[in-house]
């Protein structure tokens, strides 16, 4: 009999990378019907074009650097996915495609591969294509089905998307209308509803922690309260809600400790209040997220706790 020898700490879960970014797609899936539901055949071209890409990307990066083949832990399924729920419905398929490439081999592969990189793919990956074509990443459409619904008093022939302003540059929208998605946006961040079940079922099977999405939303809220901006607004106005729950709890990226997190959470709520009112660029949350996944090493290192049995070092 083998008698096997390592080092502590000797932790057991039967959560595994594979279960956890299954658990990311369950949880994405109302936003992909959602998009669907709004914006049809686009929004599903977008996300296959995206996700394809990110798997074809890691696929081919790991055959040429004769890797061990990691497409069956889904993570580059999920990163794909999240660069397609990002997408406006307008923009070219070559846009995600691009995002993909970029996410997969610069931020993720090239560091190492996933656990090792330092920002979030998905979002370092929308920061470019959002700097690189402007024109297509900022231009928010009000789908038909939007319209059919009551939320612009229009009548359109012959239309699927009408180019509008976004919710944070249309003072008085209405709650219900940004809960339930009949407001221009990316095609996956704009029905909240959606997204808060995701983040339920995420809770409930402990894939993520509360500190994160609770922290940024209340800090988002109290700031702009604070500001003399309605609360609600603030909190389901453009993708604070999505990037609460599905990118700034990304497990790379963030810190270990739940008081870390905490803080982390409180940084990107102030950075996306910050950026949204005194900046010159009308929403903040791609931006924010992707600083304090800079300042996680140094939250890690700050507040390390001392491992039970480690030798204090004299000096």
């Amino acid at each position: 009999m083998a008698l096997h020898i390592s080092t502590g700490p000797h932790l057991r879960s039967r959560q595994d990378t594979p279960s956890l970014m299954r658990d990311v797609l369950i949880a994405l899936c109302p936003a992909v019907a959602a998009s669907l539901y709004f914006y049809g055949f686009k929004a599903l071209w977008i996300e296959l074009i995206a996700l394809a890409c990110a798997l074809l990307s890691e696929y081919v990066w790991q055959r040429l650097m004769k890797k061990p083949m990691r497409l069956g832990d889904f993570s580059a399924a999920v990163t794909g996915l999240l660069i397609g729920l990002n997408m406006p419905a307008t923009v070219p398929l070559w846009v995600p495609a691009i995002g993909s490439v970029f996410a997969i081999i610069i931020v993720k592969q090239l560091f190492g591969g996933i656990g090792h990189n330092f920002l979030n793919p998905a979002l370092a990956a929308r920061a470019v294509l959002l700097t690189s074509w402007p024109s297509y990443m900022t231009k928010a459409t009000v789908p038909l089905r939007a319209l059919t619904l009551g939320f612009y008093e229009k009548t359109l022939e012959g239309v699927d998307t009408v180019a509008a302003a976004t919710p944070l540059l249309m003072p008085g929208t209405d709650v219900k209308d940004l809960l339930f998605g009949n407001i221009p946006g990316a095609i996956g961040e704009t029905c909240k509803i959606a997204i808060l079940l995701g983040l339920i079922y995420l809770l409930i099977r402990g894939v993520v922690r509360w500190q994160i999405p609770v922290c940024m939303l209340g800090t988002v809220a109290l700031l702009s309260w604070i500001l003399g901006k309605d609360p609600m607004t603030a909190v389901l106005s453009g993708g604070v809600l999505f990037g609460a729950v599905f990118m700034a709890t990304d497990y790379v990226t963030t810190p270990m400790l739940k008081v870390g997190q905490a803080i982390f959470g409180v940084g990107c709520g102030l950075l996306v209040v910050l950026i949204r009112n005194f900046g010159n660029y009308p929403e903040g949350v791609t931006y924010a997220i992707l600083i304090m996944n800079i300042v996680t090493p140094l939250l890690d290192r700050s507040l390390n706790r001392k491992v039970y049995g480690e030798v204090k070092q004299h000096g």
